[in-house]
């Protein structure tokens, strides 16, 4: 069969395909519907000697894992880094299409790593919890913010079990929004401690997890987050390049001998960064030479700066212990 590239423009409900040849004539392009049916029309025109691009976005998990089986290549397409409007002035689906599968046949895509299906599972679990926290917060600040109006100034008063705002006497709308804030605060605190005890099994059951918590910083629930967004951290030669990946270290421009360093790129796993700079909030505590780097750094850069160059320091504490195991 003669070798072939296809270009996949995914979308929520459809998406459309591009085929060329190895020498870049068209063979045939066409719009699926994201079903089952759509699925099985698409694998029918694939082979294994087929090679097939998509660009990574929210549904493109369950498209890949759908097609993988049927197709000789699979490559998902970081879009930042790939190049593939350069010389159009128009964009459209076919036009998407048509560029992934040239870019893909002229090898100049730049792929991002296809997890397995446990640590999808994993990650689900952390930001399922994480989601929750926040969720949380957000739900305490509203009802603060209700209380504040009412010239409630007392906060310890949200975590109380005494009954104490059940007293409080509201004009009826007010008593009304606390009451639905504070159903909906029971019920995400419930949920948050039935997703932090599931967390904490998985941690215990990982022994990477557990070499992990060795690293200053790093409990369960952080511990759980960076090993689901790392995966495989053979992907990463040096601890600078995990460091790259959660987007931690600064962008550079250099020219005619001069080099300027700007902010962090923030490009990559916001989760995982998240994990890293709250597990740096424990750097200024560290009694080694570490610790005294990254006081004397926050003397002169201040604590948010030396957080971030401690969270970029802690890339390479994660990566020694966990290649030592690997």
């Amino acid at each position: 069969m003669e070798k072939h590239y296809i270009g996949v423009d995914l979308h929520q409900a459809f998406f459309q395909a591009c085929a060329v040849s190895a020498d870049g004539a068209r063979l045939w392009e066409d719009r699926f519907p994201r079903t089952d049916e759509g699925l099985a029309a698409f694998r029918g025109r694939c082979h294994h000697e087929v090679a097939v691009a998509v660009e990574a976005s929210t549904p493109t998990w369950h498209f890949v894992d759908a097609i993988h089986e049927a197709v000789g290549t699979l490559v998902i397409v970081d879009a930042l880094r790939t190049r593939l409007k350069a010389g159009y002035a128009a964009k459209t689906d076919r036009l998407d299409a048509r560029r992934l599968a040239d870019a893909l046949r002229r090898d100049s895509v730049s792929s991002i790593y296809y997890p397995p299906s446990a640590i999808r599972e994993l990650r689900e679990l952390t930001r399922y919890r994480h989601a929750l926290v926040q969720t949380r917060t957000k739900l305490i600040q509203r009802l603060r913010a209700v209380l504040l109006r009412q010239g409630i100034v007392d906060a310890h008063r949200l975590s109380r079990q005494d009954g104490s705002l059940d007293r409080l006497v509201l004009p009826p709308q007010a008593a009304a929004s606390v009451a639905g804030l504070r159903r909906l605060l029971a019920l995400v605190r419930a949920e948050g401690l039935t997703a932090q005890r599931a967390v904490e099994a998985a941690a215990h059951a990982d022994p990477i997890v557990v070499a992990l918590q060795e690293v200053r910083g790093l409990g369960p629930v952080l511990g759980l987050m960076i090993r689901a967004e790392v995966g495989d951290i053979g992907r990463f030669p040096t601890g600078g390049h995990l460091a790259s990946y959660a987007g931690l270290v600064p962008r550079v421009e250099a020219s005619a001998g001069r080099v300027r360093y700007g902010r962090i790129t923030k490009r990559g796993s916001p989760w995982l960064r998240w994990a890293l700079i709250e597990a740096a909030m424990h750097g200024p505590q560290r009694t080694d030479a570490e610790g005294r780097w990254v006081r004397r750094l926050a003397l002169r850069k201040g604590a948010l700066k030396a957080r971030v160059a401690y969270a970029r320091q802690l890339c390479h504490e994660i990566h020694a212990v966990w290649r030592a195991i690997a």
